[in-house]
């Protein structure tokens, strides 16, 4: 009778222990890799979406209310209206996905303007950034394109130190600007409301409330400035108005006052504010004795000087 052979010693006696655990180890990758990609998180649609241009409708984006920018000439708006409806908009909006909607990062005249156009669709960049990155890439771009009116300027920035703690100078460095221009469009925020306001409304310049910002007197401030919009007063015209009140208030004083040492003073004036980054004013009593006023228009500004001060010891 014949020997019985059978299976034997199984799989293994016919191709070998080597193959059997080569392929045993194989098929416990392809599981194992398997169970890795199951636990994963699927991929949102929208995070694909991040960095690509693409076409949105505009009924599904909104302003960012965080936008420095709160004034928008109606009439450049129109024009710009009308070259969309020829050439489309050929600049993408920057936003960032909001739930169910986009928010505007940079590109809000685009937007009304092509809402004013009848677009039903822009161009768009998707973009994720933090709070004050948010608002920090809104005001470059206003800044860098004229956009802003000073006082939204000023404004913008004091945001940026109050809300963030940072300092002059690291907004000067964002921006473009130097310190100095920084400090000198936050004063702007000393003038009266109303004031303000007619800078707003381009009823006065730039100029004209800079003269009013040596005028401490809200109510006199917007008197003056009813004056230069009636009178149509120059910058110039303004200054001499406000320097001549300054006159009437210490008339003893400027009579007796030596005009070249006053000039001295006003050269003194001038270095320090350059070396100090902010308005100084020397308040003499007589040529020997007098107080160095300086001022300061936040917590961080007010460090700033300390810090500068001490520097020189």
């Amino acid at each position: 009778m014949a020997k019985r052979t059978g299976l034997g010693k199984g799989l293994g006696a016919i191709f070998g222990d080597e193959v059997m655990e080569s392929a045993a180890e194989e098929q416990e990758a392809k599981h194992q890799a398997k169970s890795k990609k199951a636990q994963e998180p699927e991929k949102k649609e929208e995070d694909s979406d991040i960095g690509r241009e693409l076409m949105v409708k505009v009924t599904s984006i909104e302003p960012n209310r965080e936008q420095p920018r709160k004034d928008f000439n109606e009439e450049a708006m129109g024009e710009l209206a009308e070259s969309m409806k020829v050439y489309g908009v050929l600049q993408p909006l920057l936003v960032q996905k909001k739930g169910d909607y986009y928010e505007i990062i940079a590109g809000e005249r685009r937007w009304r303007a092509a809402k004013l156009a009848g677009l039903k669709e822009v161009p768009v960049v998707i973009r994720e950034y933090t709070k004050q990155q948010t608002m920090e890439i809104a005001l470059i771009e206003n800044v860098q394109r004229e956009d802003l009116n000073p006082i939204e300027e000023a404004r913008a920035y004091q945001r940026l130190i109050q809300e963030f703690e940072l300092k002059q100078e690291e907004i000067a460095a964002r921006v473009g600007k130097s310190r100095v221009t920084i400090t000198n469009s936050m004063r702007l925020l000393k003038l009266d409301e109303r004031v303000q306001e007619m800078l707003i409304q381009n009823q006065i310049t730039g100029g004209h409330a800079r003269a009013l910002l040596t005028v401490e007197d809200g109510e006199l401030q917007y008197k003056l400035a009813g004056k230069i919009i009636a009178e149509n007063l120059s910058v110039r015209e303004i200054e001499k108005i406000v320097k001549s009140l300054s006159k009437k208030k210490n008339p003893k004083e400027k009579n007796v006052e030596d005009e070249s040492l006053a000039l001295i003073f006003r050269d003194l004036e001038e270095r320090m504010k350059s070396a100090m980054g902010t308005k100084v004013s020397i308040n003499r009593k007589d040529k020997n004795k007098g107080r160095v006023e300086i001022e300061y228009y936040s917590e961080s500004e007010l460090e700033r000087i300390v810090e500068l001060i001490e520097s020189i010891r």
